[in-house]
């Protein structure tokens, strides 16, 4: 769109971001364009889009990460400053045993507290999972579509446990050897049918199905979890023996 000077005012500029912020258009992280985008995006000038951008930080509506960019929403707290240092103590089967303890609950919760919207944007997400063709859109989505259930689920508290989780996501091994599975086991179509259990029990106000549903999920992802990694270990031992 081409910068139209007479709207490049910044009241103008602030009242079509709220209108962004509002809508399901941002990726799944939060993130938004650049300055630069936005400018060309809402036919207004950098200056008008980075002076509304500074409103909305102080509104809270937004937050900044130096060298990364903006995002909407609140800042997180500053205990998320050490997410790295926690998920790198950890194992992908210690993030299962939790993720199996929490997603069930979170799924019951959004059963009963996920609105019409809600369930139509899961499906949604459900589709884009299926649809994607390499593995960071897969894990893209799939992040998405599990903390779409978490944040409908009602609880902030809940959410925050979620969240750490959820970065886990963001580690290059753990991306890998997801897709590592999902090949070795085939596993597409049967995780497309999981999904779409966990929501059309959502969408039908059964808790007790949906959680059931989310944990038959992660179930056969921690099969395919175990299996590729005991496969990983057999065959460093075989390439001991023969050294």
């Amino acid at each position: 769109m081409p910068i139209d000077e007479t709207q490049g005012n910044s009241n103008y500029a602030l009242e079509r971001l709220r209108a962004l912020l509002r809508s399901d258009s941002l990726d799944a992280d939060g993130k938004l364009p650049t300055e630069r985008t936005l400018s060309e995006m809402l036919g207004v000038g950098r200056r008008a889009v980075r002076r509304a951008l500074e409103v909305l930080e102080a509104e809270g509506r937004i937050w900044r990460r130096q060298g990364s960019g903006t995002y909407a929403g609140p800042r997180p707290d500053g205990w998320s400053d050490h997410v790295g240092s926690i998920v790198a103590g950890t194992d992908l089967m210690e993030v299962m045993e939790v993720r199996l303890r929490i997603e069930p609950q979170l799924a019951q919760l959004a059963a009963m507290r996920a609105k019409a919207a809600d369930i139509e944007r899961m499906y949604d997400l459900v589709k884009k999972i299926y649809e994607s063709t390499d593995a960071d859109g897969r894990e893209l989505w799939d992040g998405a579509l599990h903390r779409q259930i978490a944040q409908c689920a009602g609880n902030g508290f809940f959410l925050t446990i979620f969240d750490v989780i959820n970065r886990v996501r963001q580690d290059e091994a753990w991306q890998t050897i997801r897709e590592r599975a999902r090949s070795a086991s085939r596993t597409r179509p049967v995780t497309f049918g999981q999904h779409t259990a966990i929501v059309d029990a959502i969408a039908a106000r059964d808790p007790a199905r949906a959680g059931e549903a989310m944990r038959q999920h992660l179930l056969t992802l921690q099969e395919s979890l175990i299996r590729i990694t005991s496969l990983d270990h057999s065959e460093t031992e075989a390439d001991k023996t023969l050294a």
